[in-house]
C-alpha cells in the first residue's frame, strides 16, 4: 500500500508495515515501485 508521509510517498507492506520503498516525490512513482513489488511476489511459487 502506498501511505504518504512528510517527506514523500512510501510503499509499505499491508500486514507488517515494512518499508518497501520510497520516500518517492509523486504517487506515481511510488505506484510504479509498487507494481514491482507485486510482480515479484507473484514470481515467487
Amino acid at each position: 500500500m502506498i501511505v504518504k508521509r512528510q517527506d514523500g510517498y512510501y510503499v509499505v507492506s499491508k500486514k507488517s508495515h515494512k518499508n518497501l520503498g520510497g520516500p518517492y516525490q509523486t504517487r506515481e512513482e511510488a505506484l510504479k515501485r509498487l507494481r514491482q513489488v507485486e510482480f515479484f511476489k507473484h514470481q515467487k511459487g
